[in-house]
């Protein structure tokens, strides 16, 4: 093999390399924001207890999360009713930029010690930073609140110690 062959290939890593950045400026400009708004305007129009946060881990990777960090106000009154109840907060929608410039879109369960679980995660999917729009986000939150449901109210019917 001559060293002219390399020239595809050299060519094709550069392109590769300007797709990330191209990526990462569109996150940086324009999807960040618009994630960080659309779920802080979900948070205002329905207080049920969760909030929004914008995350940089590993110093390249960034994240736009809404998580639930509260109990809803409305609902305390009945909490009171049971002593032994206990709001686990967690549970997360995350919007995570990965190193190549994508996004992927993820639900955190919340974590309950006492009770070991198969999967603490859910990949919804992985996107373009250019194809996320607010319709989009209101999509992924809906997601999320039907998996939160699923947790809370799981449709197993299994109990220890009995076999169906």
């Amino acid at each position: 093999m001559k060293i002219e062959h390399l020239e595809a290939h050299v060519n094709d890593y550069k392109q590769s390399i300007k797709t990330v950045v191209d990526k990462k400026t569109v996150w940086h400009t324009k999807t960040k924001t618009l994630i960080s708004n659309t779920l802080k305007a979900i948070c205002k129009q329905y207080d049920i207890g969760w909030k929004v946060q914008e995350l940089n881990w590993i110093g390249t990777n960034e994240a736009v999360n809404i998580t639930f960090d509260s109990f809803p106000k409305e609902l305390i009154d009945c909490t009171n009713q049971i002593p032994a109840y206990q709001f686990i907060q967690g549970g997360a929608l995350v919007f995570s930029q990965s190193y190549s410039g994508d996004i992927y879109v993820f639900v955190l369960y919340p974590i309950v010690t006492e009770i070991p679980t198969e999967n603490s995660s859910k990949e919804l999917d992985v996107y373009s930073p250019k194809d996320i729009n607010a319709k989009l986000i209101v999509e992924k939150v809906d997601d999320f609140l039907k998996e939160m449901i699923k947790w809370e109210l799981p449709t197993f019917r299994t109990k220890l110690g009995y076999q169906e």
